[in-house]
C-alpha cells in the first residue's frame, strides 16, 4: 500500500518530500524501539504473546480504526471476543480524549496484577492464564508500545493536516484510476486485434483437421468470451483496490478498507481454493467422461458395422443392432454417473439428495405410462412384427409403417393420413404384416363372388382367371386360383385367389381386380349373385356390352 501511496504522490506532484519523511521517521522509530529495548528482551516478548494467543482457544483481536492491535484471551467470565471489544472501547475513549497524552500511558504493577492505564483511564489488565510473571511482563511491554502508538496514530489521522493530505490522495488516485482503466482497456483491445491476426489462420486450420466438428465460429465466440471476462476481471480488481484505498485514507471509514478487498476477492479465493481442492475428483470425472465416451463409440461402431452388414453376429438379426446400442448406452451412461455420483461437487449435501429423491419421485408417479411405452418399442423391435416402410394392419388402422419411436409407431393411410399408435397398444394387439413374405413368395389377394347353380363351376372358375390375367401386376408365377368355398342355399360363393409380390400397388391391384371381374362376367351373360338372392329375376341383372361405355349426360 506504501507504494501505492507513493505512486499517487507523484501523479499529484505534491507530498512527496513530506512521504519520505514520514517513511523515514518511521523508519528511525523502529530503530529506536530496537535500540532501546533489549533486542532478545522485545523477540522474546513477541514470542510471549503468539504463545499466549496459540495456547487459548478463545482469542480475538483487539482493533482501533479497523487495524488489529493485538490479541487477547477469554477470562472465567467473559469471553474474548467482549473483552477485546471492551479494551478497544477504552482506547478509543483515551483517544478522543485530548488532555490524556499517549505519555500518559504506563505499565503499573500491584503485587501480582498488572495494569496498563493511561493517566487515570484504565485501559486493560494483562494476565497470563498460566499465571507466569515474566510472560505477563513480556506481554505488558508487546502492549504498552502499541497501544501507545494506536493513540498517537488515532489523534494524528483525525487532524487537519492528515485530512487534506488524504483529500489530495484521494483526488489523486480517482485521477490514476480514469488513467489506469482508459490505458487498460486500450491494451486489452491492442493484445485482442494482436491475438486474433494470429490466430486466425490456426483456428481455420483447426476447422478443416476436424471435418467442421469444431467451426471457427465457435471457436471466435470462446474467444471473444474470453476476453470479455477478463476486462470484467481487470475493471473488477482495478475498482476494488481503488475503493480499498480511498476508504483507507480517512480514518471514519478505514473499517470498511479491508472488508471491501475482501468482498470483492474472497468469493474468488473461496473459488480458487475450492477449485484446487477440488482437482483430484475433476480429473477423476474427466477420467471416467472421456472413458465413456470412447467406449459408446467403439460400441457403436461395432452395432453401426452389423446393422450394415459388414459385421455378422449369427442368430442377431441386423435390424436389432441399433436398438441394442441404446439399450447398452443407457446402461453404460448409468453406470458411469453412478460411479461418477460420489464426485460430483454438491452430491453429498442435503439439498442435493433432497432434489434427487423429489426427481425420483415424480418420474415414478408420472412414468408409468412412459415406461411402459418404452418398453413396448424395444419388445416390438425384438419381435420383428413390422420394420420402417411395411404395410400393416393393426386395431383396424391399415398403413405404412413411416417411423418406429421408443413412445410411438407412425402409420401413414392409403388416404395420406398421419396414425400415431402408442406402443402399449401395438404390444397387446393382433399385427397383420402384409409386406413381409410378399417379396418372398407374394402376398395373396383374394375376394368372393357368389353364382347360381345354373353356371357351370368349371367357367365360373375359368372367368375368374381370366379376370386376374387380365389384372396389371399379379404375378403369373405362382398361378391364379379358386376355391369354393362354400354352398349356399341360393349361390356357390367362389374366391379367386392371385400372388402380387410389390404391396405397393396393393389397393390399385384390387380395383384393377374387381373391374376384370365385373367385365368378365358381364361378356359372359353370367349374373353375380352376391351378396344375396332371393329369386330368379324375369331380366338377368347384366349390364350389355354395347352399354359399357355410354357417356356421362354432362360428359362434353
Amino acid at each position: 500500500m506504501f507504494y501505492f501511496r507513493f505512486l499517487v504522490q507523484l501523479i499529484m506532484g505534491i507530498g512527496t518530500i513530506s512521504s519520505i519523511k514520514q517513511f523515514t521517521w518511521g523508519s528511525i522509530l523502529i530503530l529506536l524501539l530496537t535500540f532501546t529495548l533489549p533486542a532478545a528482551s522485545y523477540c522474546q516478548a513477541e514470542k510471549v504473546v503468539s504463545e499466549l494467543s496459540e495456547n487459548q482457544p478463545d482469542i480475538a483481536s483487539v482493533k482501533l480504526d479497523g487495524k488489529a492491535l493485538f490479541t487477547v484471551h477469554g477470562l472465567q467470565n467473559i469471553s474474548a471476543e467482549r473483552r477485546a471489544e471492551a479494551i478497544s472501547d477504552r482506547i478509543k475513549k483515551v483517544a478522543r480524549n485530548s488532555v490524556i497524552t499517549s505519555d500518559s500511558v504506563k505499565i503499573i504493577t500491584e503485587g501480582n496484577q498488572i495494569k496498563i492505564v493511561a493517566g487515570t483511564e484504565l485501559i486493560m489488565y494483562v494476565i497470563d492464564p498460566n499465571g507466569v510473571v515474566s510472560k505477563q511482563v513480556a506481554a505488558a511491554e508487546i502492549y504498552y508500545l502499541k497501544i501507545k502508538s494506536a493513540i498517537q496514530t488515532y489523534r494524528d489521522n483525525r487532524g487537519k493536516p492528515a485530512l487534506i493530505k488524504s483529500s489530495l490522495f484521494a483526488l489523486g488516485a480517482s485521477l490514476l484510476l480514469i488513467v489506469v482503466m482508459v490505458f487498460s482497456l486500450w491494451l486489452i483491445k491492442r493484445i485482442n486485434l494482436f491475438l486474433q491476426n494470429l490466430i486466425k489462420n490456426h483456428i481455420d486450420t483447426v476447422q478443416n483437421k476436424s471435418y467442421n466438428l469444431i467451426r471457427s465460429n465457435q471457436l471466435w465466440s470462446a474467444f471473444n468470451v474470453l476476453f470479455k471476462t477478463i476486462k470484467i476481471v481487470s475493471a473488477i480488481v482495478i475498482v476494488a483496490i481503488f475503493v480499498q484505498y480511498i476508504l483507507g485514507l480517512f480514518p471514519w471509514t478505514s473499517d470498511f478498507a479491508s472488508y471491501t478487498l475482501e468482498l470483492f476477492f474472497n468469493p474468488i479465493k473461496s473459488m480458487y481454493h475450492g477449485f484446487i481442492g477440488y482437482l483430484p475428483s475433476l480429473a477423476f470425472l474427466i477420467v471416467i467422461f472421456f472413458v465413456t465416451r470412447y467406449l459408446l463409440k467403439l460400441v457403436k461402431l461395432l452395432f453401426t458395422g452389423v446393422d450394415q452388414g459388414s459385421i455378422v453376429i449369427q442368430d442377431f438379426d441386423p435390424e436389432w443392432a441399433l436398438p441394442t446400442f441404446r439399450i447398452i448406452r443407457i446402461f453404460i451412461i448409468a453406470f458411469a454417473v453412478i460411479v461418477a455420483y460420489p464426485y460430483i461437487p454438491g452430491s453429498g449435501t442435503s439439498a442435493f439428495k433432497g432434489v434427487t429423491v423429489f426427481i425420483g419421485v415424480l418420474f415414478s408417479l408420472g412414468s408409468s405410462s412412459f415406461i411402459g411405452n418404452i418398453i413396448a418399442g424395444y419388445s416390438m423391435t425384438y419381435r420383428r412384427a413390422f420394420k420402417k416402410g411395411d404395410r400393416i394392419l393393426v386395431d383396424n388402422q391399415f398403413g405404412i409403417v413411416e417411423d418406429q419411436k421408443l413412445l410411438v409407431t407412425r402409420l401413414r393411410s392409403i388416404k395420406n393420413e398421419e396414425i400415431i399408435i402408442p406402443n402399449s397398444v401395438l404390444l397387446g394387439s393382433q399385427i397383420v404384416n402384409y409386406s413381409t413374405k410378399a417379396k418372398e413368395s407374394g402376398l395373396i389377394l383374394h375376394t368372393t363372388v357368389g353364382i347360381g347353380y345354373e353356371t357351370p363351376w368349371r367357367q365360373v372358375d375359368a372367368m375368374l382367371k381370366l379376370a386376374a390375367d387380365r389384372t396389371e401386376g399379379i404375378e403369373k408365377e405362382p398361378a391364379p386360383f379358386v376355391i369354393k368355398k362354400s354352398l349356399g342355399d341360393f349361390a356357390v360363393v367362389y374366391e379367386i385367389n392371385v400372388y402380387l409380390k410389390n404391396v405397393d400397388k396393393l389397393i390399385p391391384c384390387y380395383n384393377r381386380l374387381y373391374e376384370n371381374i365385373l367385365d368378365v362376367f358381364n361378356e359372359n351373360n353370367v349374373q353375380i349373385m352376391t351378396p344375396a338372392y332371393e329369386g330368379d329375376p324375369e331380366i338377368p341383372k347384366l349390364v350389355p356390352k354395347d352399354q359399357w361405355h355410354i357417356p356421362l349426360v354432362n360428359d362434353k
